[in-house]
């Protein structure tokens, strides 16, 4: 007896772990990005269009108008930041969270949720749980978009922006996210430039490139030129803030060492730099 219920046990867990494994219908997908400094991951499932209405106001539509949308399939969207960010103009603590939407005609409701564990049933939704609410405009797209795509998008130039863009089928939604990040760069400068004169570069950079002293600035950038005078690419920085300065006599003088410098380098991408920065100091 004892021989048969060993043998049913043993069968029993046999048929438990031999599953039959397929694809799934909607695939998961993560998307890291890092925006100025703060890094931003979205963890969600990706369904088909399929032939489908996506979004519309009738119920033949998959997503109707004016219903709050868990923004995926399965367990839903997840957004996670690694630093305190405003998202649509609202401030939001770093940590992760629920995406939801409610899908408009013309205007969508994007939400963040504090509840993550709520997952994708959306019938326990509390909207007092909602840590940022904004209201976005939709665009139509000119090409069909078949698989359901949430990405970060529209890097601003000064990397202290970007979008949250929201696609499927020929509609897209986008959301901005700033980030803040002077503050740590500051601090950094403090720091580093104090341990390794070499980060003088990138201190001056940072500072010439945001408006910040630029008498601090140039001082650093003459001992990083005095440390490697054929650094043609630390003349060149010195030279944009001699100018900026007002001092067009000493920034022609030090861009022309720059652009001799990078000439022996090869480095014809700056000699072209130094001659668009030389044209607009006669």
């Amino acid at each position: 007896m004892k021989n048969i219920l060993s043998i049913v046990l043993i069968a029993c867990s046999l048929v438990m772990q031999a599953q039959v494994q397929t694809p799934q219908a909607s695939t998961a997908s993560t998307v890291t990005n890092v925006v100025g400094l703060t890094e931003v991951k979205i963890e969600y499932s990706r369904p088909k269009a399929k032939g489908r209405k996506i979004f519309g106001a009738s119920a033949e539509f998959l997503t109707q108008y004016g219903k709050l949308w868990r923004t995926a399939a399965n367990t839903g969207s997840k957004v996670t930041f690694s630093d305190d960010v405003k998202f649509g103009g609202v401030d939001v603590p770093k940590g992760t969270y629920l995406l939801l939407t409610i899908p408009g005609a013309t205007d969508w409701t994007v939400i963040l949720y504090k509840d993550v564990a709520m997952g994708g049933n959306t019938d326990g939704y509390d909207q007092t749980k909602d840590q940022a609410r904004v209201t976005v405009k939709s665009e139509k797209l000119t090409e069909k978009v078949e698989t359901f795509t949430i990405e970060i998008a529209d890097f601003a130039e000064n990397s202290k922006s970007a979008n949250l863009q929201i696609m499927w089928e020929n509609t897209s939604v986008k959301v901005p996210i700033a980030v803040d990040f002077d503050a740590r760069v500051m601090k950094s400068i403090e720091a580093n430039t104090k341990v390794n004169p070499g980060n003088l570069y990138q201190a001056a950079t940072y500072y010439f490139e945001n408006g910040k002293d630029l008498k601090q600035a140039l001082e650093w950038a003459n001992t990083a030129a005095a440390a490697n005078s054929e650094a043609y690419w630390v003349l060149l920085l010195k030279a944009k803030i001699q100018k900026s300065l007002g001092d067009k006599k000493g920034a022609m003088e030090t861009s022309v060492a720059s652009k001799a410098a990078a000439e022996k380098a090869k480095n014809f991408d700056y000699v072209k730099m130094n001659d668009e920065l030389q044209k607009g100091l006669k």
